[in-house]
C-alpha cells in the first residue's frame, strides 16, 4: 500500500472521475469561508458526525429564473430542526441567508436546487457530541433536470410502503438520516410505481418518501392529513395558503380506504409542486386523470415563485 503526500492526494482527487459531477454547480464549506465550482473538490471529512452518525440537519430548496423559492420558510424549518437537536450553526442566521444567496449566484445558473447541511462537527467516530468542538456548514448548488411535462398531464403511480412512518419524535426533524425514506423509495421503484406512501402506527396516512400528500375526498372536500408522523412541508403549507383563498380545506386522519375512494390524491413537494397520483396499489384513483385541484395548486405555486421568490 502506497503512502502518498498531500500533493499526490490532491492530484489523484482531481483526476478521479466523479459520478454526477455534471450536476454540481458550486459548493460552500464554512471552514474555508469560500465557494468552489470544481465538483471534484466537494469533499466532507469522514469524521464529521454529519457523515458517519447522521448527526445533522438539512434543507433543499429550488431556484427558478434567478429566484429562490420559499427561502425564509426553509430557513425557519432548518432553524427549528437545528435547535431541536441542539446544534448552533457556525454562522449567524442572517449570514447563512446571505451565504445561500451568494452560492446561488456563483452557480452561474438561473434554475437549479440548493441543499444546506448543518452538522455536529468533526473530531471522532463515536456517538459522543463532545468530540465535536465546532459545527459544520455546507451549501451545494446543483442542477435539477426538469421532469417531463407528461408527468403532470398523465399523473403518477403510488403504492403502500412496508416501511412505517418515523416516530413523532423524529418526524418533525429534517435530519440527514433519510435511510427509511431511501428504502421506501427503493421498494416503490422495485414494485414498478413512482412514489411510496407510508402510514403511522395509527394506520393513517403520514407522507411519501420526500413529499406530503393531500386528497380531495369522495364528497369533493380538500383534506389535509394530521401531521403526527410526517414532516410538514413548506410547499404544502404555501399551496394550502394560496388555494385557501379559493376553497376551504379540512384537516383530519386519512385512511387507506379514503385514498381508494378519493377524487384526487395529490403529492406536494419542492421538486414537483403539486402532482396527481392516478393509481394507488395498481388500482385507479377516480377517473385515472389529474384533477382540477391538483392542476390549480400547481399553477398557484408556479405563479408564486415568480411573484415572491427571492432574487439573487
Amino acid at each position: 500500500m502506497n503512502v502518498i503526500n498531500e500533493y499526490q492526494y490532491m492530484e489523484r482527487i482531481l483526476a478521479l472521475e466523479r459520478p454526477g459531477e455534471d450536476k454540481i454547480l458550486a459548493f460552500y464549506d464554512h471552514r474555508l469561508r469560500g465557494v468552489v465550482t470544481n465538483p471534484r473538490l466537494m469533499l466532507i471529512p469522514m469524521d464529521d458526525h454529519l457523515v458517519h452518525r447522521g448527526d445533522g440537519v438539512f434543507e433543499a430548496l429550488k431556484f427558478v429564473d434567478g429566484k429562490i423559492y420559499q427561502l425564509d420558510a426553509h430557513l425557519a424549518r432548518l432553524r427549528n430542526s437545528s435547535e431541536t437537536i441542539f446544534i448552533t450553526p457556525p454562522a449567524p442566521w442572517p449570514e447563512l441567508r446571505s451565504i445561500i444567496l451568494d452560492v446561488a449566484k456563483v452557480s452561474g445558473e438561473q434554475n437549479g436546487m440548493l441543499s444546506i447541511f448543518i452538522g455536529r462537527g468533526l473530531g471522532g467516530f463515536s456517538v459522543d457530541f463532545r468530540e465535536c468542538e465546532h459545527p459544520t456548514l455546507y451549501v451545494v448548488a446543483r442542477r435539477f433536470p426538469p421532469l417531463p411535462e407528461q408527468l403532470w398531464e398523465k399523473g403518477a403511480t403510488a403504492c403502500r410502503s412496508s416501511f412505517p412512518a418515523k416516530s413523532k419524535a423524529f418526524a418533525r426533524i429534517k435530519s440527514v438520516n433519510y435511510l427509511p425514506n431511501v428504502l421506501m423509495k427503493r421498494e416503490a421503484i422495485l414494485k414498478g410505481c413512482s412514489y411510496p406512501l407510508c402510514f403511522g402506527p395509527d394506520h393513517f396516512l403520514a407522507e411519501g418518501a420526500a413529499e406530503n400528500i393531500v386528497i380531495v375526498d369522495h364528497n369533493g372536500q380538500l383534506v389535509v392529513p394530521e401531521m403526527n408522523y410526517a414532516l410538514v412541508g413548506t410547499t404544502m403549507l404555501r399551496g394550502l395558503e394560496l388555494i385557501g383563498k379559493e376553497c376551504d380545506y379540512i384537516t383530519r386522519p386519512i385512511s387507506e380506504d379514503d385514498i381508494r375512494v378519493a377524487k384526487e390524491v395529490i403529492m406536494m413537494g419542492t421538486s414537483i409542486d403539486a402532482l396527481s397520483i392516478v393509481r394507488y396499489n395498481n388500482k385507479p384513483i377516480h377517473d385515472v386523470r389529474p384533477g382540477p385541484v391538483s392542476k390549480r395548486l400547481r399553477v398557484l405555486l408556479q405563479e408564486d415563485v415568480q411573484k415572491n421568490g427571492v432574487a439573487f
